[in-house]
């Protein structure tokens, strides 16, 4: 069985996933129902979705059973408890600013509380069987990726947690994998960050990771992996030096002495030109250039060699034509790193006519398309019964989780 993250990598917000507070509340009532009734049926809840993928968000799906699979002793104190917890996490929000004291107050009363209501829950994922594949399993569309099993009751808020976080993190680990794929061996670098909301980027990097990215941009997206961010300088250090490249990538070197320096080369829409004079500029020091012409653009160096190709943008030509002015000026160790509109297709062209390329930076690809799980209770009391369209499909691939 693989190596697991920790629960605590997570960073769940227990509390509201116990309570039902992040789920479809038809699910909490569903729960509450069960248990008002005494009702406690044995169901086996079938985990699948309907596409090929790279498999992720398992390790987090089980943190989130763990944590929060079971029941409340006293519902009733539970709610109040909750609704005050709540109301001081938006307290503490409001007092953050200007108010410090008044802040810490607020984070201090919500700890207690929180406290309260870990006295109250009894936890319930000992009473389960979970049967999984692993984040990075490639799976076939409709193959079941897990299976629980155990009192219905203990666990029904949860569906909407889980098949979320399995969704999310499964779509960016197949993105990346299918980039990854195209690219031949080459380098992938994680781009998307700020494509989406800032609060994501943890999972979503791990995710990357999972598919087989090289890099991320951002602390947060390596830090469940236990690696750092990595980055060129930015168009807005260029800008802010007088739109001097040179300057600018020779300031970030001697500010960050210890990072791979890569510079960015498309500012003046002249990248062989600029590349070079970075080149000259920092011999040895300088490890890679990244062309990144605007898809709208093209490159000056382009303009007097256009013909039946599509002369916008980062072209094959284009990093031939770098690759071949930096070679003969003796930099033949400075990489070229590729970025700007890139999926798997344009690095399969790529590829294919053995362009050139070191590393390939994606960016909003990663974030697009679908990979929708769905859960069906397939088994009641160890005999079949499922929604029509729904039947029990077992898979050798499953492994037992431990406890």
């Amino acid at each position: 069985m693989p190596n697991h993250l920790d629960a605590h990598v997570f960073d769940l917000p227990v509390q509201e996933l116990r309570r039902g507070y992040r789920s479809d509340i038809y699910f909490w009532r569903e729960k509450i129902t069960l248990e008002k009734h005494d009702l406690h049926p044995e169901v086996t809840m079938q985990v699948f979705q309907k596409k090929e993928a790279v498999l992720c968000g398992v390790d987090e799906a089980l943190a989130v059973l763990k944590l929060a699979a079971g029941k409340y002793t006293d519902y009733e104190k539970a709610y109040k408890l909750f609704d005050k917890l709540i109301e001081l996490k938006s307290k503490a929000r409001q007092q953050f600013i200007g108010n410090h004291k008044a802040y810490v107050e607020a984070i201090e009363k919500k700890m207690a509380v929180s406290s309260q209501l870990d006295e109250l829950w009894e936890s319930g994922f000992e009473k389960l069987k979970v049967e999984t594949l692993f984040d990075g399993a490639r799976i076939s569309p409709w193959e079941t990726v897990m299976h629980i099993t155990g009192d219905a009751s203990l666990f029904a808020h949860l569906e909407t947690v889980y098949l979320g976080i399995l969704a999310r993190r499964t779509k960016v680990a197949s993105n990346v994998r299918g980039v990854v794929d195209a690219a031949n061996g080459k380098t992938v670098l994680y781009f998307p960050a700020r494509f989406d909301h800032w609060a994501v980027q943890g999972g979503d990097g791990y995710a990357a990771h999972i598919g087989g990215a090289t890099g991320v941009s951002t602390d947060a997206q390596a830090q469940w992996w236990g690696a750092k961010a990595s980055g060129t300088v930015p168009h807005a250090l260029i800008a802010a030096v007088g739109g001097d490249t040179v300057k600018a990538i020779t300031l970030f070197g001697k500010t960050y002495p210890d990072v791979d320096l890569v510079a960015l080369v498309d500012f003046d829409n002249d990248s062989v030109e600029t590349s070079l004079k970075c080149c000259e500029a920092l011999g040895d020091r300088l490890w890679g250039v990244r062309l990144d012409t605007s898809n709208t653009l093209v490159d000056k160096s382009i303009v007097p060699v256009m013909q039946n190709f599509k002369p916008s943008g980062v072209t094959p030509r284009l990093v031939e034509m770098t690759r071949r002015e930096l070679d003969k000026h003796g930099f033949s160790h400075v990489r070229i790193i590729v970025s700007g509109g890139f999926n798997p297709d344009r690095i399969a062209e790529f590829e294919k006519l053995q362009v050139p390329v070191d590393a390939y930076g994606v960016g909003s690809y990663l974030m697009r398309g679908v990979n929708a799980f769905t859960a069906d209770v397939v088994m009641l009391e160890g005999k079949p019964c499922a929604k029509v369209g729904r039947q029990y499909s077992p898979n050798p691939r499953l492994e037992l989780v431990r406890v």
